[in-house]
């Protein structure tokens, strides 16, 4: 998660969409299939970046249960979240579900792991995120692989060294190589449509200069990729790739990135106008010159006590339903193994409960999502990608 609103800034990311039995592409502001039929996503964000590089939740319930649970909330795809050192660093890949738990010393999710998805504790890492994107697809789940950090934990600070081309955890030539092995993984994968080359470029070293030279490399090995904070530099100079029909703009959007009392302090309507137009000028002009705008991430706080969040997300539903956007809530995950040094931690952003055992915490925006996006869920999934 990070923070772009309407006034940090979007981030641009390109991904191309890798299906070869039924690939999608773009038709002008649209993403469409083999037909030329609109597919409208509309995602949830499921983390699988943080220490343990596992999907959060498969100690609390079976991965199919979890992944039925996100179709029965309305939603047809995940943008599923994965490190960079889980393809490029054979060491860590190789751990096995239990291994990755030894080292961490959270043995007390082991036998949680065993007892509800018993088919993973003893394999690999990569082999165990491969399940679960199989497991997706079972369930007509759609997948947009997200790189969304190098070293696993979380995400995003700009001191974390983790946010832009020569940082310490961020080698673009190792890049590059982790992202044209993911997509050669899943090549072929029906349900994978879609990559994010890097999630929230960041910190004091961005710059326009280095990403035109990083992104379009990415995206030429992978057919996918950009993105510092503000796109409109695009209008001023466009991304020269030697494809077409894959690319989709990726930006965030919080409340919170507005400042904690903005929605409070300041008239609701004079808020979401401001923003509204700074969101324009910098991303959504976008849909305006043809492309297709997806906001990979979104949320509030799920326990519907935070009123400027709240209100933040009254704007940012009108918005997106006016602009008609695709998108990805921010986030599935109830609950976390550990973030930050917190075990189990308890996520209120989570669409899910802290056991993953029930959907939708309270009064959120989040039981808008069906009606605001209705018709355009379950339809559109592709049919032959079975």
């Amino acid at each position: 998660m990070g923070s772009f609103t309407t006034s940090s800034i979007l981030l641009l990311f390109i991904f191309s969409f890798v299906v070869t039995y039924f690939p999608l592409s773009t038709n002008s502001r649209w993403i469409v299939d083999d037909r030329g039929k609109r597919v409208k996503l509309a995602c949830v964000n499921w983390a699988s970046h943080m220490e343990p590089v596992l999907a959060e939740g498969l100690s609390k319930q079976p991965m199919d249960t979890i992944a039925k649970r996100i179709v029965s909330m309305g939603f047809n795809c995940v943008r599923f979240t994965w490190p960079l050192y889980l393809i490029t660093n054979d060491s860590l890949a190789s751990l096995t579900v239990r291994q990755s738990f030894q080292r961490l010393h959270l043995l007390e999710y082991i036998a949680r792991i065993e007892a509800n998805n018993p088919s993973i504790i003893d394999v690999s890492l990569i082999k165990a995120f491969q399940t679960v994107v199989s497991s997706l697809g079972e369930n007509k789940v759609m997948v947009i692989l997200d790189n969304h950090i190098s070293k696993p934990g979380w995400c995003c600070s700009n001191l974390d060294e983790n946010g832009f081309f020569g940082d310490k955890y961020f080698d673009p030539d190792l890049w590059i190589t982790g992202l044209t092995r993911m997509a050669t993984l899943f090549n072929g994968v029906t349900n994978v449509v879609g990559m994010s080359l890097r999630n929230e470029p960041r910190g004091p070293k961005q710059n326009v200069n280095d990403w035109y030279k990083y992104m379009p490399k990415a995206a030429e090995a992978v057919c996918h990729g950009l993105s510092p904070r503000d796109l409109s530099f695009i209008q001023d100079q466009g991304v020269k790739l030697t494809f077409s029909g894959k690319l989709v703009y990726e930006a965030h959007w919080y409340g919170f990135s507005d400042g904690q009392t903005t929605w409070l302090d300041d008239n609701p309507n004079e808020v979401c106008g401001r923003v509204g137009t700074y969101m324009m000028r910098t991303s959504g002009y976008l849909v305006d010159q043809g492309y297709p705008l997806f906001i990979g991430e979104f949320g509030i706080d799920q326990s519907g006590s935070n009123v400027n969040g709240n209100r933040y997300m009254s704007c940012f539903l009108g918005v997106a339903a006016e602009l008609d956007l695709d998108w990805a809530l921010w986030t599935l995950v109830g609950s976390y193994y550990t973030r930050a040094g917190v075990v189990g931690l308890n996520k209120h952003y989570g669409a899910m409960d802290y056991n993953w055992s029930r959907s939708i915490r309270g009064q959120t925006a989040q039981s808008d999502l069906p009606s605001f996006n209705r018709a355009l869920h379950h339809k559109n999934w592709p049919t032959r990608c079975a």
